[in-house]
């Protein structure tokens, strides 16, 4: 029974942004590379940050593996100067990149190939890339079903008691990947619409009015039972 309640409520809760907020088209990139470029530029940043810094890239040259690795360091990071915490992001991107070409000759399909759980592992490795970063490049980039947990989702899901506050990024993600398809495209939007009422309903002053979500309890046994009752007035 609790399979099928959290199941209900992980399906009311999509449809409902669905439809009040329509299709989000994420990840905004004209390749692979960008959208794994956008994903590390964009961590504790707003994503117009992240926009002008990768504009700033291509206006200097291709976007390209080999390219940006013969950027010096510090040329790298006034490139990426507005994305923020510059020279942190550069020593990462070029971490990622550096791994990109040290086995994977710069191919970034070549990257993808490989087994999904052994490349979530293996990108777990490199510097400055964690659950949140990975899952990204994984999901947008490589299109494989791996359910990418914010900040956001988290705020959403806590704040109707559908998780705990203290809950883990691994148990967040697995309630997404036991009670949805295994598939990337429903993650893909899935993720992006909990990004979208973040920013724009449940902010740290939430806007609980304006919210699709506002029909939902913001308590935590009132989300089953809203659901349940739901189901006895079908």
């Amino acid at each position: 029974m609790q399979r099928t309640i959290e199941h209900g409520l992980l399906s009311w809760i999509y449809q409902r942004l669905s439809r009040a907020l329509g299709h989000q088209g994420w990840w905004p990139a004209k390749s692979r590379l960008e959208v794994c470029i956008g994903v590390i530029l964009t961590q504790n940043t707003a994503w117009t940050n992240v926009e002008k810094a990768i504009r700033r890239l291509k206006n200097s040259g291709p976007l390209t593996v080999r390219r940006l690795l013969k950027l010096p360091q510090r040329r790298l990071g006034e490139q990426i100067r507005p994305a923020g915490t510059f020279n942190v992001k550069a020593k990462r991107l070029r971490a990622f990149l550096g791994h990109l070409q040290h086995r994977y000759r710069g191919n970034i399909s070549r990257l993808f190939r490989q087994d999904p759980l052994k490349l979530r592992t293996e990108l777990l490795g490199i510097y400055g890339l964690g659950p949140e970063s990975v899952d990204s490049v994984l999901l947008y980039a490589g299109g494989k079903p791996f359910f990418v947990v914010d900040a956001y989702t988290k705020r959403i899901l806590s704040r109707h008691g559908v998780i705990r506050q203290d809950a883990s990024y691994e148990e967040i993600q697995q309630l997404f990947m036991d009670h949805l398809p295994r598939d990337a495209g429903c993650f893909n939007e899935y993720h992006a619409l909990l990004v979208a009422v973040g920013k724009r309903f449940c902010r740290r002053n939430p806007r609980c009015w304006e919210c699709p979500l506002d029909p939902l309890p913001r308590t935590g046994p009132g989300c089953r039972q809203f659901l349940q009752g739901l189901r006895r007035h079908r």
